[in-house]
């Protein structure tokens, strides 16, 4: 039925005009017929939708329609505007729930599982597998469900007005490398339908390894194909990723010094906090600066659960058993978790020490930045407080600290004929380590912006101390000297994410904005500054594009404009002699760095037997301008080579699934025209060679799920790389950037129902590409490497629900080698040997 009164003017919008009616006793017709009279408008209305017969009161004085309307219609109507004077009545479309639970395919509850619609917005199950979203508009919609090592599962759901929605999901287990979430690209997503590779390590395989060895360097070393072998040591000199720098990231706050790499990025965490580690291989500018090689994103554990309180004690030893003496070290960890109506958090604390550590033989190995009595701690706490169905607030913080406290010092080797080892005797230095590594970051989130964007908002600030091991003398100074790298972080993040398109083509773009100001440095501990501050400050905003171009053709694309000043004060090199000899006082200044960074890749999903990609992508980085800077021989900066490195990364691979089976394979190209290899200038001291590289590999890897008890697998990556000089000569890149052929196998079998098994093996293979010197040496980083086989063991017996014990076997077999590292870098005083066969046993308490 259509009521239209005479028309005498109009205005936009008939809902906001301001009328006066006054009527008692009057029909809901007679009540539009007066409303419509006042305000010049017209009804449209439904005659089964309302009681026309109503007797209702109009007493209303300088009021908008839409309030009188609401007055006189109630919750359940509402009033909208068609077009021209017309009002359209109409049912309220209320906002729904979607609610329901996941389980995995044995029946139990999937805790802290990822359900969400797809565009929109997504939560976690609790521990019992339930899941709610709230506030839904009506519509159709796809909603998924995805975990880490299960199968993602989609279901097609119509969500109708004021409705509660049940909908129930059983998750399949897969692969590591299955159907999985990832973050480190800035936004979730399956990473089957990432173009680039993607390694991940869950917290159940995380806690495996951590039970063999709790440095998370030695964990990455043994798991990651593509990146460097574990050092055995305190830093990861020699670990790059694909013969490049990696950018190591916690929750997404840079943890690398990029402006002078001190090689402790990698252990900068305890792995008792991490729920899980995302690798992105690949040159990429989605975190900025210094990611030629890729990512590592260690993603610490979240508030989880419905308990006021609950966590988990964990106590452990460990040692050489054959060598019990002095080896022993012990282990404490506690974590704290809950939920208090709209507050969640989640805290621990780890304490670690190592006893001394020694070879195959019971020789106490050499200390030069070993992890040999070391004690460290790690003190992590996150809180969250839900603001409402849509937002959030987190707050986190981070502390880790390493330092090596020994009664032993170096007895140098021989290079090739035999092992430097550790003697008693009183370290002349400050303990070498990480005195400081602090990260806090307040996050706000919401979801349900305008166009159903997504909006986090990061404040962060890092504040980073390594100090290197003292040495009796060095060819970057005179005399004796200890080196710290000191480096503060201050950054906001603005990351914004937008579905798109309609029922051909859609997708989502993410953009935003990342300030970062970054101080680093490298003072000796008597006061001498062998880098200066170098402050810098990044201003980079960016853009992601994802397309589903057809159902099962995904495109993904995006650009990174980096404008960076780097400040640095006028300073002095350091005197090479005793009477200042070699000092240049160099004229400081600003370097500029503006650069424009893309990427763009294809992603075909439709075969699960045949799953490939492609891509190509930049990276931007200024990594080694810390070196470039103290090694100046020119008196002002303006003439110093300080250009970045920009990183080109073309890759092409594919993912395999079927019936049992998972494979992977990648091949890939990295180039630059402007590296930074650091190469022996024949004394020992390492100074950047500024030349064109050209960096290439492939990596393989293989899963089979034989019994629901028994899986095996095995990864292989090789890479190799080279320098084009100035006169056209290609030369090979050394060991500290490129490491020989490495790869693994495990096998997994559970017996029983409460205990399981693995075995897990780790080759690394030969390179030998340089020559020996006139004096029958090898310059630094030069040296040959040989195979080495190692055997590590995890076990575990679950006696409750709540008591559980670990034992973990390093080099089971206690094979004598020599590290990767000390066999690179062919220098007698690093001529060290590995571990010899290490256990630890540990035990567990969850409440």
């Amino acid at each position: 039925m259509v009521f239209a009164p005479r028309l005498s003017h109009a205005q936009n919008d008939p809902l906001q005009r301001r009328i006066s009616v006054q009527a008692t006793g009057i029909t809901l017709t007679e009540a539009f017929e007066r409303i419509g009279e006042a305000a010049n408008c017209t009804f449209s209305y439904s005659n089964t939708l309302l009681d026309l017969d109503r007797r209702v009161n109009l007493q209303f004085t300088n009021a908008t329609v839409s309030d009188i309307l609401v007055q006189l219609l109630g919750d359940g109507i509402k009033a909208a505007r068609t077009k021209g004077n017309q009002i359209l009545i109409q049912a309220s479309q209320g906002k729904s729930t979607v609610a329901g639970t996941v389980q995995t395919s044995d029946g139990k509850p999937a805790p802290y599982v990822t359900v969400g619609i797809q565009g929109y917005r997504s939560t976690r199950t609790d521990e019992q597998g339930h899941f709610r979203l709230e506030n839904v508009e009506p519509g159709s919609y796809q909603l998924k469900a995805t975990s880490v090592g299960y199968g993602n599962e989609l279901h097609a759901i119509e969500v109708a007005a004021n409705q509660t929605l049940e909908v129930a999901f059983t998750l399949q287990q897969m692969g590591q490398l299955s159907e999985v979430v990832v973050t480190a690209g800035r936004v979730q997503e399956s990473i089957d339908e990432v173009p680039s590779s993607v390694t991940i390590l869950n917290n159940a395989q995380i806690e495996k390894q951590a039970t063999i060895n709790n440095s998370i360097s030695e964990i990455l070393g043994f798991t990651v194909p593509g990146l460097g072998p574990s050092t055995n040591k305190a830093t990861n000199s020699g670990q790059t990723l694909r013969g490049r720098s990696v950018l190591v990231l916690i929750d997404g706050i840079p943890q690398s010094t990029p402006l002078m790499n001190g090689n402790r990025d990698i252990r900068s965490i305890d792995p008792a906090v991490i729920e899980r580690v995302e690798v992105i291989k690949g040159a990429t500018s989605i975190y900025g600066n210094g990611s030629g090689g890729g990512i590592i994103n260690y993603i610490t554990k979240k508030p989880d659960g419905n308990k006021k309180i609950a966590g988990q004690t964990t106590v452990g030893t460990n040692g050489h058993p054959a060598y019990l003496a002095n080896t022993v070290g012990y282990r404490l960890s506690q974590t704290l978790h809950g939920t208090l109506n709209k507050f969640s958090y989640v805290a621990g604390g780890t304490y670690n020490y190592n006893g001394v550590f020694k070879d195959a033989d019971g020789n106490v190995l050499a200390q030069d930045d070993g992890l040999s009595q070391t004690y460290s701690y790690n003190i992590f706490a996150k809180a969250a407080y839900h603001l409402n169905d849509v937002s959030n607030l987190t707050l986190s913080y981070n502390t880790f600290k390493s330092l090596q406290e020994t009664d032993y010092i170096n007895q140098d080797g021989v290079y090739g004929e035999r092992p430097a080892i550790g003697v008693k005797g009183e370290y002349p230095g400050a303990p070498a380590g990480t005195p400081q590594n602090h990260n806090a970051y307040l996050t706000y989130r919401h979801e349900a912006l305008p166009l159903h964007t997504s909006l986090e908002l990061t404040g962060y600030y890092h504040r980073f101390l390594s100090t290197n091991r003292y040495v009796a003398s060095s060819s970057g100074w005179y005399g004796p000297g200890q080196t710290q790298i000191s480096s503060k972080k201050r950054g906001i993040r603005l990351n914004l994410s937008t579905p798109w398109g309609g029922n051909v083509l859609k997708g989502n773009v993410v953009y935003g904005l990342d300030l970062l100001g970054d101080v680093t440095s490298q003072p000796l501990l008597d006061g001498r500054i062998y880098v200066p501050d170098m402050n810098m400050t990044n201003v980079a905003p960016y853009a992601q594009l994802k397309a589903d171009i057809t159902q099962h053709l995904i495109f993904k694309g995006g650009i990174r404009y980096e404008n960076a000043q780097v400040k640095i004060a006028d300073f002095n090199t350091l005197a090479k002699g005793p009477n200042g000899e070699g000092v240049i006082a160099v004229t400081g200044g600003t370097i500029s760095y503006r650069a424009t960074m893309f990427n763009a890749g294809l992603r075909y999903t439709k075969f699960n037997a045949f799953n490939p990609f492609v891509s190509f992508s930049q990276g931007f980085g200024l990594n080694e301008l810390g070196r470039i800077v103290r090694s100046a021989e020119e008196s002002t900066l303006s003439q110093v080579q300080t250009d970045p490195i920009i990183t080109n990364n073309y890759e092409a691979g594919v993912s395999s699934r079927f019936g049992k089976f998972h494979l992977t394979a990648a091949y890939y190209i990295s180039t630059s025209e402007l590296g930074a290899n650091l190469v022996d200038r024949g004394d020992g001291h390492m100074i950047p060679q500024r030349a064109p590289e050209r960096v290439y590999g492939y990596e393989l890897t293989a899963d089979a799920y034989l019994l629901p008890n028994l899986s095996i697998g095995a990864t292989y990556a090789y890479v190799e790389g080279k320098a084009e000089l100035e006169n056209g000569t290609k030369q090979y890149l050394t060991g500290a950037r490129i490491a020989p052929p490495k790869a693994t196998a495990y096998v997994y079998y559970a017996p029983v129902e409460k205990l399981e098994l693995q075995l897990f093996w780790v080759y690394t293979g030969n390179r030998d590409r340089f020559a020996l010197q006139d004096n029958g040496k090898y310059r630094n980083a030069e040296g040959p490497t040989n195979a080495v086989n190692l055997v590590n063991l995890n076990a575990s017996h679950q006696f409750n629900r709540a008591l559980r014990a670990s034992l973990g076997v390093e080099n089971l077999f206690n094979n004598a080698y020599f590290p990767f590292y000390s066999q690179y870098n062919a220098r007698d005083e690093q001529y060290y040997m590995g571990n010899g066969a290490k256990a630890n046993l540990s035990i567990s308490y969850s409440f």
